[in-house]
């Protein structure tokens, strides 16, 4: 069934104690939309709607497309309704916060906090020549306060990199998009395929997931890392395996960073999980150093202030 079968709900659309807006996303696995309650309060809300399995084609609810897809997908929305009741656990400032989940229309709807902002990825289209090493530092540090949450939780993210990190208003990074961490568990349903993205994904992702652990997501924070700097992905993973040519950090800078910030990121992006950072606080420690130069609350440059003006000044136009 064609993607474009899938119809978002309308304008106006009554979904429980939620008002719809209008659609913010849309991809494969769910369609996002802006939404808010009777207090006038904004909400992302996110609605599982697959589109290789199910569509709705007129109406609210969500009918599967072929009754071959019917257990892959009630799979897939039991998977979604624990990672809401999952992540409904977790209260951190770099974590995207989950307010509420319910059925309704056939399918599951996760309702998460709206913040405004724009990608890390987005940032790193427009800005990408003004970031300074203090700036990586900093905001890795505080995006690894989130993982550490994550990890203590027994989740995994597996799905780490810019397009999944949000630079709110005030600059501060968030862990968005949660998708990929349910499906490490999925081996009972082979027809939902990991997902997980080329450049980013860990060797383990690829070829044995039961050694996947923190040191997975690890990987992915390196090789966001990498395409801060770089300006482009790392080599995937699983091309490295049969023959490593990826390309050196340092030819591709084109700021002035140090010799440790880049072998900090070579680290996290060793192929062997052993040879990684093993935590997240690990690589804290080793991004945050015990210089005053690279402290998380060292008071920003004149460069990272003239940033966080001009990422402001992004927002303030209409984001959508």
């Amino acid at each position: 069934m064609a993607t474009q079968s899938n119809q978002p709900l309308p304008q106006g659309y009554q979904l429980h104690d939620y008002t719809i807006d209008k659609v913010l996303s849309s991809g494969g696995f769910s369609i996002v939309y802006l939404a808010h309650d009777e207090a006038g309060s904004p909400y992302a809300i996110k609605e599982y709607l697959p589109a290789a399995l199910a569509v709705r084609a007129k109406g609210a609810d969500v009918s599967i497309n072929s009754v071959e897809n019917l257990a892959v997908f009630r799979h897939g929305l039991k998977c979604f309704f624990e990672e809401g009741r999952s992540l409904a656990m977790i209260s951190h400032a770099n974590i995207i916060r989950v307010e509420n989940f319910f059925r309704a229309n056939e399918t599951v709807y996760m309702v998460m906090q709206y913040m405004r902002g724009r990608t890390l990825q987005f940032h790193i289209q427009r800005h990408r020549h003004e970031f300074s090493e203090a700036f990586i530092r900093r905001t890795f540090t505080h995006l690894l306060n989130g993982l550490r949450e994550v990890h203590a939780n027994k989740l995994l993210h597996l799905d780490i990199k810019p397009a999944n990190i949000y630079i709110t208003m005030e600059g501060k990074p968030v862990l968005l998009d949660f998708g990929a961490a349910r499906q490490a568990l999925t081996k009972d349903a082979p027809k939902l395929r990991p997902m997980y993205t080329a450049g980013y994904a860990a060797t383990e992702q690829y070829t044995n997931q039961d050694q996947m652990g923190p040191w997975t997501d690890i990987y992915a924070v390196g090789a966001t890392m990498y395409t801060c700097i770089g300006g482009i992905h790392p080599q995937p993973a699983n091309e490295r395996l049969q023959n490593d040519e990826m390309v050196p950090l340092r030819s591709l800078a084109s700021g002035t960073f140090s010799e440790d910030l880049y072998d900090v990121i070579e680290w996290c992006l060793q192929l062997d999980p052993l040879s990684r950072p093993q935590s997240a606080f690990e690589l804290q420690k080793a991004l945050m150093k015990d210089s005053i130069e690279w402290r998380v609350d060292v008071q920003a440059t004149d460069v990272e202030s003239t940033l966080t003006n001009r990422i402001k000044a992004t927002l303030n136009k209409k984001l959508f």
